[in-house]
């Protein structure tokens, strides 16, 4: 009798859901590190890229995110890339095909190529996608709509462009929220923006493409104060990486600079950044030794494939 009540009682407590609190947190999953151009670059055969030319572990997909949410099984593609195509394989893989192939939505941050271009294989001549949902702020919606091969997407609606406000805060679950905000860039054909994600349990910060931290009317100490983690602009590690040419054409804060930058913080807050959108010449990618100086001084580096 009392064998009979146990197995009664463990299977009702088996098949009663587990509480909120006891399931799986939201997560990011990095799914490109580099530069629009991607790693190795395009007609490169200098030392920066020769060893990935040769050694396909060393490649790196251009800058993106996931953002997965265990509890609704949905999740959210930050940037459409180039390289799109490897990046949600490469999701489906570390998730174990436990999520839809497509994202939820996708929030796309402004028009240089390597940040939008991947959403053309939303069209008919590739997934043919319905109806799914791009967050844009507006001159970056006004460019999707307004310009080829881009509007031909709207008109089919393969992708729905979806307006949002600098300083809107955007609800995706109970949870899950997503601050938009600006930087300044080079916004020819689009505002540039970046993003507070916050998860309920962690706030991430992203911000991938900035001029510099001074010409920002926000201070990017206080923001990543007010993060857990800071995936943060980390394009270039110091000046002169490009040989003769004027890297003022193409600002970015140097790696160099954002350690100087935080170097009177403590510690907890220089580990939550981690230095993400490599291009291609910067060093991070292909000597050990600059990688180890970094993390030496308490900072970290965005990893391709890893859950934070």
């Amino acid at each position: 009798m009392f064998n009979t009540v146990f197995k009664y009682i463990l299977i009702c407590f088996l098949i009663l859901p587990l509480p909120l609190s006891a399931q799986e947190n939201p997560y990011i999953i990095v799914l490109g590190t580099a530069q629009d151009g991607g790693y190795p670059h395009m007609g490169c055969t200098k030392e920066c890229c020769n060893k990935a030319w040769e050694d396909p572990t060393m490649r790196r997909n251009v800058v993106s995110l996931a953002l997965v949410d265990p509890v609704s099984q949905q999740w959210y593609l930050f940037e459409a890339t180039p390289d799109i195509k490897e990046q949600l394989h490469l999701f489906r893989q570390l998730t174990s095909d436990r999520y839809d192939y497509l994202p939820r939505a996708i929030f796309v941050s402004h028009a240089h190529i390597g940040h939008y271009t991947g959403l053309m294989q939303f069209g008919r001549e590739v997934m043919n996608t319905k109806g799914l949902t791009v967050y844009a702020l507006p001159r970056m919606k006004h460019f999707l709509e307004n310009n080829g091969p881009w509007d031909q997407l709207v008109r089919l609606e393969n992708i729905i462009p979806v307006e949002i406000m600098e300083g809107s805060e955007l609800a995706l679950s109970e949870e899950i929220t997503i601050r938009t905000f600006t930087v300044p860039h080079r916004d020819e054909y689009s505002e540039t923006g970046a993003y507070m994600i916050n998860t309920g349990n962690k706030k991430y910060l992203f911000i991938p493409d900035i001029d510099k931290w001074d010409r920002w009317n926000k201070s990017i100490i206080k923001m990543v104060r007010s993060s857990d983690l800071a995936f943060l602009d980390g394009t270039f590690y110091s000046d002169g990486e490009l040989g003769g040419k004027n890297m003022e054409e193409i600002p970015h804060p140097f790696i160099i600079e954002t350690i100087e930058l935080f170097k009177n913080e403590k510690a907890e807050v220089k580990k939550r950044i981690h230095f993400i959108h490599f291009n291609h010449s910067n060093p991070v990618l292909y000597r050990p030794e600059v990688r180890q100086l970094i993390r030496k001084k308490g900072f970290e580096l965005a990893e391709q494939a890893k859950k934070y």
